[in-house]
């Protein structure tokens, strides 16, 4: 039963996770296509907060034992690529 328990919020941990770096994807990718460039510093402003916002809640989540070190690194690497691409692909419109 407790395992069980265990495994349902580590289940929970990464939904909630990745569900939050899909939501900055997209907010940044709203506000590339319809409010600002990359080199605004409102775009930095937010990526910056929300970066710092899933680096922290990843770690919260690796100390209670919910998530691994290594998923949460990856996880962050990987919204990191996508964020960058989206920079690249909008510098190529501009």
């Amino acid at each position: 039963m407790a395992s069980d328990l265990k495994i349902d919020h580590r289940e929970k941990a990464y939904t909630l996770l990745y569900a939050y770096a899909d939501k900055i994807i997209k907010l940044i990718q709203v506000q590339m296509d319809h409010l600002t460039m990359p080199q605004c510093p409102l775009y930095e402003e937010v990526l910056d907060t929300q970066m710092f916002g899933l680096s922290r809640q990843i770690d919260f989540a690796v100390k209670l034992g919910l998530v691994d070190e290594k998923d949460g690194k990856e996880l962050l690497n990987s919204v990191e690529k996508k964020l960058s691409a989206l920079h690249e692909a909008s510098m190529k419109k501009s």
